[in-house]
């Protein structure tokens, strides 16, 4: 047996099955292509799944993948147990309809016996009881003794799902020894001791499984393999534990050397270590496929996996942001076979370090906030902490419900978890019901109802069109007639006018009769694409059936236009500027701006806003031709259009193509060219949620009107420096100055009357129990003046405590200054202050040499100063 590291293995791999005949393809991205089934990409053959099903057609009928997995099932036994990891790579090779057994196990013997070299006496194989074919080729062509050949059933050895491809598989175990084993005669594999490690599956999909469980064989069958490389890695390196392997072992030694720790020492600290080593692995991988920290989805489970590295370091003692050291190391290991990892480690170390620390932020406030919670149950004697409370620290801290329940795991405590569902569903009902109770431009209520035929939409072509109402409603009632001055909703034949949706806004305009005039307020449609036009009667009677001049205002339109096309170029520029793990969270376009939220980890830069903007002008500038095209959504999705809320799209969609530049699926209304835009003008960049920003711009006139307004701000500050308007940086920097060197001289001058001042007082200074005592009341003096007046007057006399008071319009500000000498005989400038203070309505205190207080009782100042002997005798 060779002594083959993790990495070598895998390339090992690949290039066994290349000899083969397969195309070697990369690992897909850990996050699903077109398939809503799953979060994340969590086994080798999931990201082929459309091939097995025959829904696309495979690159090659051969292939083989590392593919990259992250599974998050078990997360609870990750660095508890040997072998738990939330992510791992599985090696697999398939056919789609080519070869079959003989060659699937032919090549697995081949592998593993004179590639990795193992020892053939250690290896055993489990086949599905019934099926004959495998056993015989493992028998008789492997030769395999049959003993050292396993019958198993359905629970172990047959792979399938509800209804569609479904096969036997055989599973290939290696044999660690005797020792690791239950001592059972016939300890084999499937027995529940640690002996039989399984090392590989071949799984034969020969059967397609209908509805009511019946097996129909299939005319091409499949052959989908997989093997952990982790796993076969413990065998080749000789180890008993996929966290011992040379490769994850040097993560857990990064973290070592920065917390002090030695693994293998403390059985703790063991488990900390463990669980930092695999989630810096998975970390790596999610950051680098474009996932970013968020509240929901496979954001979540970033942000869930960050925090509890980061958790479990503080746990051994780190008590800064650590991770970027381990994630660093994954980057440069598994760099050699993953080179997008060396490409994205900057974004990678930005999104993980910006997590960490927001984390940190977060962690010290509710930990806090949950102790005295964990104090409080255990002082009452019991052991479930309400559901509320947890809700609590969600909340309003931000304290995962997922990371309190492991703290109070940890004490042997509970949460209860129905009553914390409980609350989360019903702030989620008081959020949707905040929404329904926004201004949407029309009446509705939820029981609305709008049975009328849905009219075609021509408004992509025309601006105004012939058509006839076919419905007319009133207080959401069907009616005949609206009358002048009442306000309902039109239902049109055909119809200019573009419902609210995707973002943009309804148009406006007019619907003209013979004899009547409706000003369309707002259009809106509805989900089954009923465009409702919100009305006014402006004269005349409107009536059902009427034919129509329906025009919309074309100039607003084309504003709306602008903004919504500039918003794709946002979008694409955005992706090309920061990452492309930027994808849009939502947007608006209205007539005079547009607003884009996106999934990103942090404020932009100022050059990055910049760069974008630079961008989309270049864009604007290029004239690039703004196309649409209608085609199925398979279609589009096979060209690589981007979709951004794909379970909204029907089988036929609008593909939205800006030059080479941008393309999107979209159903609003665009330019014809980039050039129509004019230009574009970034407003704003803020956040709007933990892991969301969003920029605000401008295009068109919206952009040529903010020119102009800045202009004549330009010119009215170069009127106010006297100076003109390409050199008021210059102008403003010599004001700058001298302000600077006006205050030092003022600042010289203050110091100077302070002096004078200081020597004036010498005369009040009365003598209080040994102690030279100064009180004096001013009118309008600022603090700072009044500290400099006490440190001259301390510089110039010793062994004094020196009380002064400005009186202002309705406050009061004190100070109480102890030379050294004073403080040493246990005179307290603070409670001095404080005594003062309280007297006048108010409150303070501070060091016993130097302390401040506020007070309001203006007119008492004079009366307290007259008898001050009382409260230095106090």
């Amino acid at each position: 047996m060779e002594n083959l590291e993790l990495h070598d293995i895998r390339e090992k791999f690949l290039k066994f099955f290349e000899s083969k005949d397969h195309l070697v393809h990369p690992s897909y991205s850990l996050i699903p292509k077109d398939d809503k089934s799953l979060l994340l990409i969590g086994a080798g053959m999931a990201p082929l799944k459309k091939y097995f099903t025959n829904e696309e057609t495979p690159p090659a009928k051969r292939m083989t993948t590392s593919q990259k997995c992250v599974r998050t099932g078990d997360i609870d036994n990750v660095g508890k147990t040997q072998r738990h990891l939330t992510f791992f790579e599985m090696l697999g090779n398939f056919s789609f309809g080519d070869y079959f057994k003989s060659e699937a196990i032919h090549w697995a013997w081949e592998f593993l016996t004179e590639v990795m070299k193992l020892e053939k006496e250690r290896l055993w194989v489990s086949v599905y009881e019934k099926d004959d074919e495998a056993y015989r080729i493992w028998n008789e062509e492997i030769g395999l003794p049959e003993e050292r050949i396993v019958r198993l059933g359905k629970e172990d050895n047959f792979w399938e799902l509800e209804v569609g491809p479904s096969g036997p598989d055989s599973e290939i175990h290696y044999d660690k020894g005797a020792e690791f084993g239950c001592g059972r005669p016939d300890c084999k594999p499937g027995c529940d001791c640690d002996r039989f490690l399984e090392v590989w599956n071949l799984v034969f999909t020969q059967f397609d499984k209908d509805e009511h469980g019946e097996y129909h064989p299939l005319p091409h069958p499949n052959i989908d393999t997989g093997m952990g490389l982790e796993r076969i890695a413990c065998i080749m390196e000789g180890v008993d534990s996929v966290y011992d392997i040379k490769a994850i072992r040097k993560i857990i030694d990064t973290v070592c050397e920065i917390s002090n720790k030695k693994y293998g020492v403390n059985h703790d600290d063991d488990v900390h270590l463990r669980i930092i080593a695999d989630h810096s692995r998975a970390i790596t991988f999610l950051i680098s496929d474009g996932v970013v920290p968020s509240n929901e989805g496979r954001g979540y489970v970033l942000r869930k996996l960050i925090r509890r590295a980061s958790r479990h370091g503080m746990l051994l003692g780190i008590e800064k942001s650590f991770l970027e050291t381990p994630v660093t190391e994954v980057i440069e290991s598994w760099g050699r076979a993953y080179p997008e990892l060396i490409e994205n480690k900057k974004i990678i170390l930005e999104v993980l370090n910006t997590e960490e620390e927001r984390f940190q932020r977060t962690i010290f406030q509710g930990t806090e906030l949950l102790n005295d919670k964990i104090k409080k149950l255990l002082t009452v004697g019991k052991k479930l902490m309400s559901g509320s409370d947890v809700f609590e620290l969600y909340d309003t801290y931000g304290f995962p419900a997922d990371l309190t329940g492991e703290i109070l795991e940890e004490k042997g405590l509970k949460y209860n978890v129905e009553e914390f569902k409980k609350a989360m569903e019903e702030q989620r009902v008081r959020a949707r019901l905040a929404k329904d109770k926004s201004d949407s431009g029309w009446k509705k209520d939820d029981t609305a109802e709008f049975d009328s035929e849905i009219g075609h939409f021509c408004g992509y072509e025309k601006d105004e069109v012939n058509t006839k109402i076919t419905d007319l409603y009133f207080e959401n009632k069907k009616v005949d007639e609206l009358n002048a001055g009442e306000e309902g909703i039109v239902i049109l034949d055909d119809t200019p006018f573009y419902g609210e949706s995707g973002g943009q806004i309804g148009d406006i305009g007019t619907i003209k009769g013979d004899n009547f005039t409706l000003v369309v307020k707002d259009t809106k449609k509805t989900k089954e694409g009923l465009f409702l036009h919100i009305v006014e009667v402006k004269d005349g009677i409107a009536e059902k059936g009427t034919q129509v001049i329906a025009k919309i205002d074309s100039k607003r339109r084309d504003d709306i236009r602008r903004n919504h096309s500039a918003t794709h170029l946002l979008h694409a520029a955005l992706r090309e500027v920061l990452g492309t793990h930027v994808h849009q969270a939502g947007s608006l376009v209205t007539e005079d701006r547009l607003r884009f939220d996106f999934s990103h980890f942090q404020a932009m830069k100022d050059d990055e806003i910049a760069g974008v903007e630079k961008i989309v002008n270049e864009k604007i500038l290029e004239k690039l031709p703004v196309v649409t095209e209608i085609k199925s959504l398979q279609e589009a999705k096979a060209e690589g259009v981007m979709g951004l809320f794909e379970s909204k799209y029907k089988d036929i969609v609008r593909v939205l193509k800006m030059g080479n530049y941008s393309m999107e699926l979209c159903g609003g209304t665009h330019v014809g060219n980039t050039s129509e835009i004019g230009l574009f003008k970034i407003v704003s960049e803020t956040g709007v949620a933990a892991g969301v920003r969003r920029i605000e711009a401008i295009t068109g006139r919206a952009a040529y009107e903010y020119v102009v307004k800045n202009e004549e701000l330009l010119y009215d500050i170069s009127t106010a420096l006297k100076t003109a308007k390409e050199n008021i940086m210059t102008r403003i920097e010599e004001e700058q100055k001298l302000a600077t060197e006006q205050r030092k001289e003022i600042e010289s001058l203050k110091a100077k009357i302070a002096e004078n001042v200081a020597g004036d007082l010498t005369d009040n200074i009365i003598e209080v129990q040994g102690i030279k005592v100064l009180a004096k009341v001013f009118d309008d003096v600022d603090t700072n003046e009044l500290k400099t007046l006490a440190d001259e007057i301390r510089n110039k006399q010793d062994n004094i405590s020196v009380i002064l008071a400005s009186k202002h319009k309705d406050n009061v500000n004190l100070l109480v200054a102890n030379s050294k000498s004073v403080v040493e005989k246990g005179l307290n400038a603070g409670n001095i202050v404080r005594k003062i203070a309280q007297a006048l309505g108010g409150n303070g205190g501070g060091r016993p040499d130097m302390a401040m207080a506020g007070a309001k009782d203006v007119e008492k100042v004079t009366e307290v100063f007259k008898n001050i002997r009382d409260y230095i005798n106090k």
